[in-house]
Formats: C-alpha cells, sequence, structure tokens
C-alpha cells in the first residue's frame, strides 16, 4: 500500500470515527437504582434527566438517594466511556482511537 493509498484509508477511518462517535454522543444511556432514582444520560455525558420516586423524598432517605444518584451517574459515564472504546476499536483496530 503507498503513502497516498494509506491517507486515503486513515481519512475513511477517521470519517467514520466521527460518525459513530456522533451518534454515540446523541444515543441515550439510563440506569436504575433500587427502583428509587432512575437516570438519563447522552453519549456526550450530558445529564438529560433524574427521577426520584416519592419514597425517595423522605429525609430519612436522602444520603442513600444521593448515593443512588452519584452511583448512578459513575455507572452511565463508564458504559459511555466503554462503548466509545469499543468504537474506536472496532473502526480503527486499536483502543484510543487513529491518535490525531
Amino acid at each position: 500500500m503507498n503513502m497516498q493509498q494509506m491517507m486515503i484509508q486513515a481519512q475513511k477511518m477517521q470519517r467514520e470515527l466521527q460518525k459513530a462517535q456522533k451518534a454515540l454522543a446523541e444515543k441515550e444511556f439510563k440506569v436504575n437504582k433500587a427502583g428509587l432514582v432512575e437516570i438519563t444520560v447522552l453519549g456526550s455525558k450530558e445529564i438529560v434527566s433524574i427521577n426520584i420516586e416519592e419514597d425517595g423524598f423522605e429525609a430519612d432517605n436522602k444520603e442513600m438517594v444521593e448515593e443512588l444518584i452519584r452511583d448512578g451517574l459513575n455507572e452511565l459515564f463508564a458504559q459511555i466511556d466503554e462503548e466509545s472504546e469499543k468504537i474506536n476499536e472496532k473502526i480503527t483496530g486499536r483502543a484510543g482511537g487513529l491518535g490525531f
């Protein structure tokens, strides 16, 4: 493969990667923790919604609900990072993308 073909192939992979990353950024990820807290986040890591069931509003549940929210967000962000790595590996053949 000559240099020009390699550049064309790299540009193609870059376009595919950008398209896949855009789709990931728009994808919704949801998690439900203990049936009390449901969190929805976009792949861009923008929080769409946090819903707390009425039982979660009791004063005794405050600390637990805060922990559920924290744990739910961390779980969602890990899912997004994992999916992003899978996209990079699928398109480029290696984790971390093209390295641009």
